[in-house]
């Protein structure tokens, strides 16, 4: 499955957007300014209306600098936020303290910042917000204004009753900040597995086309791809057997039936039937993959190794015979002098590693191999003159696409300097690879999906 989906705690990818805390200010500042005019004004309660009407202004200052200086499609950084929601606590710990402390019952909004970190910051900056706030609340339970009330009157609460209040807030801090982090956790986690599951329909999607594609394409191609056989049969019957041309047209002859057989795997890649799928050991997979590149001029060493037990035998799968084709053809087509097939065993697992000396992936997209329309390799000499050398990338993604069916795992990597040249390695479990008995095993590697719930 492509690592494209965002990490539940990769917090640097989630960053809290400028303009969500600004519309939150807003908000806070409309509410207090018209608390203040209203305990003031219409309830005609003596306070310090104009300090709290300076530390309201100062909050509408700073949005409007905000507003001003930075667009409203910035994601703030961590600290950054975290800054912004400290600010805010601060500057509704100066309201509470010009008007009661947590004898006002607003002291409850001082949990909003912490809410807010909560659902969005990493946890050691909520940690710190909530720290801020306990020490906040801490000071406005002992050092405190009055609160406000009629003219003449004075409330004093006890200092048992404040001290619940300090625990209740305290504790809310903890309570609600846990809380809010989970929950917000949990919807992350739902919303990174449905984009995994989006991008494995997507890729899935990609490879139905491509089967219909290759499908289409063995039917259009069969009729002209005849019509060559026939013709070079023709050319090489009419030409003597010391003509220069004999070798060339014999050639063409054999890559044209060679056209032909690979049409015929397309066509029958999903519809083989029982009656053609035998014991495949791991030994002869390799030869029956190396066999039609054996003539290429590239030297294909297969190597056998084995930790432990007998050698995995499984089913016939043409999926298994394609995709690790593919890989080896593009092992030759970029490959200097060698390419190298390890194939080994042990008790939990199937390996087969093939590599080759040639340029190699290309870094810059060689964590986007796999996807459809992304070459595998860095640009030679040869494709920059020939861009159809070059391919579309399909036929990897095709290749990988079907191993990972299959139960396969797949790793990408370069040799290490000062040697050059790709590494590509398939790892199946072993007990997906052995075939005891049709009743016994579970469901072998080289078995399709088909052909297990034929045999139960």
């Amino acid at each position: 499955m492509p690592e494209q989906a965002l990490r539940s705690h990769d917090y640097e990818g989630r960053r809290l957007k400028l303009d969500t805390l600004v519309r939150l200010r807003w908000l806070a500042i409309a509410g207090q300014t018209a608390s203040v005019v209203a305990v003031r004004f219409w309830l005609d309660f003596p306070m310090q209306i104009g300090l709290c009407l300076a530390a309201i202004a100062l909050s509408a200052w700073l949005n409007l600098f905000i507003k001003i200086r930075y667009p409203s499609s910035l994601r703030l950084k961590g600290r950054t936020a975290a800054l912004l929601l400290g600010y805010d606590v601060l500057q509704l710990s100066v309201l509470l303290f010009l008007t009661g402390g947590l004898q006002n019952p607003f002291a409850i909004l001082i949990l909003v910042p912490v809410m807010v970190s909560a659902t969005t910051l990493a946890p050691r900056l909520t940690v710190m917000l909530g720290g801020l706030v306990i020490v906040a609340v801490t000071v406005l339970g002992l050092w405190h204004m009055p609160l406000p009330w009629a003219a003449g009157a004075f409330i004093a609460l006890p200092f048992l009753y404040i001290l619940g209040v300090w625990v209740a807030l305290t504790c809310s801090v903890v309570f609600m900040g846990v809380y809010a982090f989970r929950v917000a956790e949990e919807s992350r986690q739902l919303a990174d597995a449905l984009m995994a599951t989006e991008l494995v329909l997507a890729r899935e999607q990609h490879l139905s086309a491509l089967d219909g594609l290759a499908a289409a394409a063995a039917h259009e191609l069969g009729t002209p791809l005849a019509t060559i056989v026939l013709v070079t049969k023709e050319l090489e019957r009419e030409l003597p057997p010391d003509s220069p041309y004999a070798e060339d047209i014999a050639l063409l002859r054999s890559q044209s039936q060679r056209c032909r057989d690979i049409l015929g795997k397309l066509t029958s890649l999903s519809t083989e039937s029982d009656q053609h799928i035998d014991r495949l050991p791991v030994s002869h997979l390799l030869s029956e993959v190396v066999e039609p590149h054996a003539e290429a001029g590239i030297d294909i060493r297969v190597k056998l190794e084995s930790e432990s037990g007998s050698e995995p035998v499984g089913r016939r799968n043409p999926a298994i015979l394609y995709g690790l084709g593919n890989l080896v053809e593009n092992a030759v087509d970029f490959a200097e002098t060698t390419v190298e097939i390890t194939a080994s065993w042990s008790p939990d697992s199937v390996t087969i590693v093939v590599a080759d000396d040639g340029p190699g992936f290309a870094s810059e997209v060689i964590d986007h191999i796999g996807e459809p329309y992304v070459t595998t390799r860095a640009p030679t000499a040869e494709a920059s003159e020939d861009h159809e050398a070059g391919g579309l990338g399909l036929g990897f993604f095709i290749a990988k696409t079907l191993l990972e069916r299959t139960g396969a795992k797949i790793d990408l990597s370069n040799r290490e300097a000062p040697a050059h040249g790709a590494i590509v390695r398939i790892v199946w479990p072993r007990d997906a690879m052995d075939r005891i008995s049709p009743a016994s095993q579970p469901r072998a590697l080289f078995q399709d999906e088909a052909q297990a719930e034929a045999h139960g």
